[in-house]
């Protein structure tokens, strides 16, 4: 309790000298260990608030309850204390700081520092002075770049060591690259390394994203080796120039009249933050990248956006003035300005932006559930379960559906889903017994009495959900059935209408009606056809076997032995009809076939 007492003295000291500066803060446990790292405008009212309020969050609570000691660092702008914030964290990772996921595995754009620089994709970056561009988030963009590259300038794809000495030494040979004219062969000394800088300096432009920049030198140049005469030349540029115009026709360009602008959307799930920043340079999108935030603290959306923006800005050295956002973060960078634009062109961007951020968000969620299958199965179930304000999550539901064609041959069919995935074995077909005539509000009463009364009996778990197809009179058959067996209690039921897709409850005239898109919806209507489906498949077998048992089976005679082998052989009694008496004879013999044949064609002789 003194220890406890000195802590809390110890602490209360600290809080009193803290200067209301910007800064950042650490926390520390009875180890010694960083468990949390936090930015502030003003450190004193920022760190201040977590000892002398009552916290909503319980992880908070939590927090503050391991927190033994705490150390701050001032620093002169809200901008540096956000950049000093991301890099602690990614130095000691502590255990209730929102964590960045490791990105290392992103391809860059290399260009090396040495004589005739080398153009290349990388997945690690060393310092070694070459420059690296990016990282692209799709390998499929940086294989285009790449491959535009390629296609206008013949660069050298050799590891050789073209220093000056080794050059003129004549110790390399040209290549197969120079013989199919993808190499100018200055391993021997055919190109200068100034004509070769000077592509690398158009790549460097390129890789930047100021392909305008180059289509317009390249332009000029080409008209002033025409005015010169020199056609040969301006026809080499003019390739070039083209192969640029093409590249430039598949990227995306918004508008000539808009700025440079960085864009950010925002998407978040119960555990991630996702974030995207579109590059905008001359109207066209230059880079696109996402990145996610592993969430601890229930942290605000406004704070996590505002770190996300320091973290691609620097990881992407961008320097762009104007920025667009789908809401203010908590943030303020010097002569950089915020807007969260309501329509029009920029209106656009933001919307491509959030487009981007959710396809990474569910290609995540794939990734997830191709690794582990049960993941996307049970984010179905909370869904359900969320939906229907069940209690217990629906890991087994059952579905009926009754089957009549004009009254006749009524049957019931009940589907069994566990683990929101079909369990075969378990469905069950219902011959109706009890009920006359086409009745689908008694008949479904019979069945899920049935159904249930004997799952008791032998003492089978019951589903945590059944659903009914039909509107609110059979929904209430079936509840007066769970009734007579005293389980309604025990079990959700609802009923689910054909016209609007209508859920309907018991006792409850309103009925819910659900996103189309919602994957609740989407399994209650794959139980629903799936129970239609096994109720009218075995509808047609119940009718198609009473059609030709009341066939063949007044023909005076002829025994089962004898039905079931024409039926083999003749595949329906349609094909026994139009069969002849030698071929009739051939499966049951002579005398039997006469009989067939005769009643089948009373009128005709043998």
């Amino acid at each position: 309790m003194d220890e406890r007492l000195n802590i809390k003295e110890n602490l209360q000291l600290i809080l009193s000298t803290l200067p209301e500066k910007p800064g950042v803060y650490q926390y520390f446990d009875k180890e010694g260990k960083i468990i949390y790292v936090g930015k502030a405008k003003n450190l004193k009212k920022r760190v201040s608030s977590y000892f002398t309020k009552k916290h909503d969050s319980p992880k908070v609570s939590v927090l503050v309850k391991q927190i033994i000691n705490l150390k701050y660092i001032v620093v002169d702008t809200e901008e540096d204390a956000l950049l000093l914030e991301n890099n602690l964290i990614k130095e000691h990772q502590p255990r209730y700081n929102i964590l960045l996921k490791d990105d290392k595995t992103y391809p860059w754009l290399c260009i090396t520092k040495e004589p005739f620089p080398r153009v290349f994709k990388t997945r690690k970056i060393f310092k070694n002075g070459a420059r690296y561009f990016g990282p692209f988030s799709s390998l499929a963009t940086l294989h285009v770049l790449l491959s535009f590259i390629g296609e206008i300038y013949p660069l050298r794809t050799c590891k050789l060591n073209l220093s000056d000495e080794n050059i003129k030494s004549g110790k390399f040979k040209v290549c197969l690259q120079y013989h199919i004219h993808k190499c100018k062969g200055p391993c021997e000394g055919l190109q200068s390394e100034e004509e070769y800088l000077q592509m690398i300096s158009e790549v460097e432009e390129i890789a930047n994203g100021n392909v305008n920049a180059i289509s317009t030198y390249l332009q000029n140049q080409m008209s002033a080796l025409a005015a010169e005469l020199k056609f040969e030349e301006a026809q080499i540029i003019k390739e070039k120039y083209d192969a640029i115009e093409r590249y430039k026709s598949k990227s995306i360009v918004i508008t000539a009249n808009l700025d440079d602008y960085d864009v950010f959307a925002y998407d978040e799930d119960d555990k991630s933050a996702y974030i995207n920043i579109l590059r905008i340079s001359k109207g066209s999108i230059i880079q696109g990248y996402t990145i996610e935030y592993t969430k601890r603290l229930d942290e605000p959306k406004e704070e996590i956006l505002a770190m996300a923006i320091v973290e691609l800005r620097t990881k992407l050295k961008s320097k762009t003035k104007q920025l667009l956002v789908p809401f203010l973060p908590d943030l303020e960078l010097a002569n950089v300005t915020f807007s969260i634009p309501s329509r029009g062109d920029k209106k656009k961007l933001l919307d491509l932006s959030m487009q981007n951020v959710r396809e990474y968000k569910l290609e995540k969620l794939k990734q997830a559930e191709k690794l582990n299958p049960d993941h996307r199965m049970m984010r179905i179930l909370n869904t359900l379960q969320k939906d229907l304000k069940m209690s217990n999550l629906p890991m087994h539901i059952e579905c009926f559906d009754n089957s009549n064609i004009q009254g006749t041959n009524p049957v019931a069919a009940c589907v069994v889903f566990k683990k929101a995935k079909p369990a075969k074995k378990d469905y069950r077909h219902f011959n109706i017994k009890t009920v006359e005539g086409p009745n689908d509000f008694a008949s479904m009463e019979e069945v899920v009495y049935r159904r249930y009364r004997r799952m008791l009996d032998e003492g089978t778990p019951l589903p945590q959900l059944v659903v009914i197809d039909g509107g609110k009179g059979q929904l209430g058959m079936a509840m007066s059935a769970l009734r007579q067996l005293d389980i309604p209690a025990r079990i959700t039921v609802i009923g689910i209408a054909k016209r609007l897709e209508e859920i309907y409850f018991p006792e409850d005239p309103i009925p819910l009606y659900l996103d189309k898109n919602s994957e609740s919806l989407k399994l209650i209507q794959q139980l629903r056809d799936e129970a239609h489906r096994f109720g009218i498949t075995h509808h047609r077998n119940r009718r198609s076997k009473a059609q030709v048992s009341s066939e063949l089976d007044s023909i005076a005679g002829i025994g089962e032995k004898s039905k079931k082998e024409l039926l083999t052989h003749f595949k329906s009694v349609k094909r026994l009809r139009l069969a002849s008496n030698d071929e009739i004879a051939e499966i049951v013999g002579s005398k039997r076939a006469s009989i067939i044949y005769k009643h089948f064609h009373p009128d005709l002789s043998l």
